[in-house]
């Protein structure tokens, strides 16, 4: 017999050897109280092998909610010399499921990106004489043990249990060795990031300090930056030192016999700096079964930061238990803001481990101080007690449903994090795009910003400059292009109401004329609306224009948006399905025309009278569906199953097509997300869907309904939500009164309970 929920096996045990002897009704009411009991730990549902393969670029290991901190199992380096043994799919993650070689726990790690950064900080537990050539020293692994805030596993080459857990800015593992030598090594040279560069001081017997370099996210040479640490070993060791790999060997260098090896300093112990370096400690004579305690503490400010980021955090000095019991019980807290009844044992995992994973990002940048670095500056900056500042905004993701989750159910979370755009935008002159530790790396297009602050501020969530918001907005919507870092192709877009093909393309990706202007005519709505808001009419009238520019791209021989030429006409030849396959299609950033095509979620009616009306409008849709054109893993067509619902009749279709994307896509299996998880974008839209509503319009403060998983949804203590059996809706109750399929924020929580009524 077995439970399938982790941290159930000493009670699947213990039930085992109980229901000897136990027969009939007894047995059954036993097993089925045993169940119950293990059921109400809400992270017992979370599954964090999940997205860790099929480009998902999640890692199995330890975090707490929004954690500057993350502790992830290294599996990406191969045992050969100089091959690297990455998912030949995918090399974004410190982690993939196929991969079954240990080079270490890497410290600071991003979750779902599509590039590699950080990563690094490496350690490795190795018994016997000291080996420091990461190629020589990794070890096959087994008896990976998972959970929210705590990762373990059983190293085969040395007999080593290895576990991590971590506070929000710092980490402890526990290595159990057998007896005989042991080792820790720390090795500052390898790691994620595309950046190289390290340094490292020794400070007492048992604890070391240092600096990192990394950055370099989706190659933005200048988006790089320090990442400080303070390490600390809880038993003096027999021996220590640093190690560093010397340079080649030259014709001109021939007398340096140890070039091109890792030399390891025995006698010096001051500190190191350069590329390929390291510190180790040796333990002469462990007992079996002894445990060696690391410590962590990180800091992007200072190395003091780092070191008093880790006294705050573990006061009580090493103690593993203790802290990974209260990152335990951190993941229930936040977990338990939205408690489910009903639906299947694989339902609630699918749902929790959606949640866990969009809890991930943003993440906390400001130390324990207060103290952050400076948006794009070489200062620091200091954050008002009682509030954090936040990074890893990656808007172009998360403007569509990550920070409308936040609102809804994490406010005071979502409010530091406006309170970090908008202090980002007062020292730097430019809102986030994609903004990572206090550097800007212009991944991916569009003025997201506008969406995020607009749709929190419309629901209530105004304790921010939004003043300064506004004045940032009519910055990036009015500069020149010349001079625009959020809007470099504006000049076209502000004067044609459309950018060109050849016009500007970024990066290698190539041009993304309609991908750029499809963005900004959302952007442009949700500035519109803001505008409204602030008593600002005009600029309210001339922003939902510009929205409406996306006109100009339909093309009625094709029905889909068509890129057009400098000379103003469509471009020829066209085949709306090229990019299908993430190639870089004219016009289109990582998809074809029809990932894009209905990505007008502002004005879908006006949309569908453009197309001939809402028959044409749905079948076209349809067909996407039907023809297996939509794109379950990229942003700009996630919320193409809810336009169903903007049409009298067709809402069954929004219903159906979430249940069936749910099912194919959302597993428990490592291969579980569609994709990239992007930050906990792909995990939002299950979340989201699973509830029964959508927000389909990023800055729009409205919801579209769509069929419950479960029978019973409570949100936050503030809005209950009930299904009866069935799949189809026949009617929806707010509050008691009959609504349709869209509902307004304020509406949807301030009615207490939404009832479905199903067939």
């Amino acid at each position: 017999m077995s439970f399938f929920l982790n941290g159930s096996k000493r009670l699947s045990i213990f039930v085992s050897h109980a229901l000897k002897g136990m027969g009939g009704v007894f047995m059954m009411s036993f097993l089925a109280a045993a169940m119950v009991a293990v059921a109400t730990s809400l992270t017992s549902y979370v599954q964090p092998f999940v997205g860790t393969t099929n480009f998902g670029a999640c890692n199995p290991g330890a975090v707490v909610p929004s954690g500057m901190m993350s502790v992830s199992p290294f599996n990406v380096m191969g045992s050969e010399l100089n091959v690297w043994d990455k998912d030949s799919r995918w090399w974004s993650t410190p982690y993939v499921y196929e991969n079954k070689y240990f080079t270490g726990f890497s410290h600071v790690n991003l979750s779902g990106v599509g590039c590699p950064d950080v990563g690094a900080l490496l350690t490795m537990p190795t018994t016997g004489s000291l080996q420091v050539d990461y190629h020589a020293y990794g070890s096959e692994y087994a008896n990976e043990a998972p959970e929210p805030g705590y990762y373990g596993l059983d190293l085969t080459a040395y007999g080593v249990k290895a576990e991590a857990t971590t506070t929000l800015r710092s980490s402890v593992e526990r290595y159990t060795f057998p007896a005989g030598q042991a080792n820790i090594l720390l090795n500052l040279g390898e790691g994620l990031t595309n950046e190289s560069g390290a340094y490292v001081r020794r400070v007492s017997d048992t604890e070391i300090e240092g600096m990192r370099f990394a950055g370099t996210f989706c190659y933005n040479s200048q988006a790089v930056f320090p990442v400080y640490f303070v390490m600390r070993v809880n038993k003096a060791p027999s021996a220590q030192g640093f190690w560093k790999k010397q340079r080649p060997m030259t014709a001109e260098a021939a007398w340096d016999s140890d070039a091109g090896k890792y030399k390891i300093y025995t006698k010096y112990g001051r500190e190191l700096a350069g590329d390929q370096i390291g510190y180790w400690y040796t333990f002469a004579d462990v007992a079996d079964g002894e445990q060696v305690q690391v410590q962590m503490g990180i800091s992007f400010v200072s190395c003091a930061n780092a070191r008093a980021n880790l006294d705050a955090e573990q006061p009580a000095g090493f103690n593993f238990d203790a802290v990974r019991k209260a990152a335990a019980e951190k993941w229930e807290a936040d977990l338990g803001r939205i408690r489910v009844q009903g639906g299947t044992l694989q339902q609630k995992q699918v749902f929790y481990t959606a949640l866990y994973h969009a809890l991930i990002h943003p993440s906390v940048v400001s130390d324990v101080n207060g103290e952050y670095p400076l948006m794009e500056g070489r200062g620091t900056g200091r954050v008002e007690a009682g509030h954090e500042r936040y990074s890893v905004f990656s808007l172009w993701d998360t403007y569509r449903n990550v920070h409308q989750l936040l609102t809804l159910v994490y406010p005071e979370r979502q409010a530091d994090m406006l309170r970090s755009m908008v202090d980002m935008y007062k020292e730097w002159g430019w809102m986030p795009k994609w903004e990572l530790f206090g550097r800007e790396t212009f991944t991916m297009e569009g003025d997201p910003a506008i969406c995020v602050i607009t749709d929190s501020y419309l629901k209530g969530l105004r304790d921010f400059d939004i003043d300064a918001a506004y004045q940032a907005f009519k910055k990036s919507a009015e500069t020149p292009g010349a001079q625009n870092l959020m809007r470099p192709d504006a000049d076209p877009y502000n004067s044609l109401g459309y950018i060109p093909v050849g016009w500007f393309a970024g990066d290698f990706s190539g041009d993304n004329s309609v991908s750029h202007a499809l963005e900004y005519y959302v952007a442009d709505n949700a500035l519109s609306l803001l505008a409204a808001e602030l008593g600002k009419t005009d600029d309210a009238n001339l922003y939902r224009q510009r929205s409406l520019g996306y006109k100009n791209y339909y093309d009625k021989e094709s029905g889909a948006l068509r890129p057009i030429g400098k000379d103003g006409k469509f471009i020829t030849p066209f085949n709306p399905e090229d990019g299908a396959d993430f190639s870089n299609a004219v016009g289109f950033h990582e998809g074809s025309a029809w990932n894009y095509t209905f990505y007008v979620p502002h004005d879908v009616l006006g949309y569908a009278r453009l197309m001939g009306g809402p028959k044409a409008f749905v079948n076209k849709l349809q067909m996407v569906f039907d023809k297996g054109l939509y794109d379950p893993a990229n942003e700009p067509d996630i919320a193409y199953p809810y336009l169903f619902s903007y049409f009298p009749g067709q809402e069954w279709r929004t219903a159906k097509t979430v249940d069936a994307l749910l099912e194919k896509y959302f597993t428990t299996a490592p291969d579980g997300i569609p994709g990239n998880d992007d930050t906990g974008t792909m995990s939002a839209w299950a979340v989201f869907s699973m509830m029964g509503f959508y927000p389909d319009c990023p800055g729009v403060p409205k919801y579209t309904f769509t069929t419950p998983t479960f029978d019973k949804i409570e949100i936050a203590g503030k809005l209950t939500i009930t299904k009866t059996p069935g799949r189809r809706i026949a009617s929806i109750r707010a509050g008691g009164r009959k609504v349709g399929y869209r509902i307004d924020h304020d509406a949807l929580v301030n009615s207490g309970t939404i009832e479905f009524k199903c067939k």
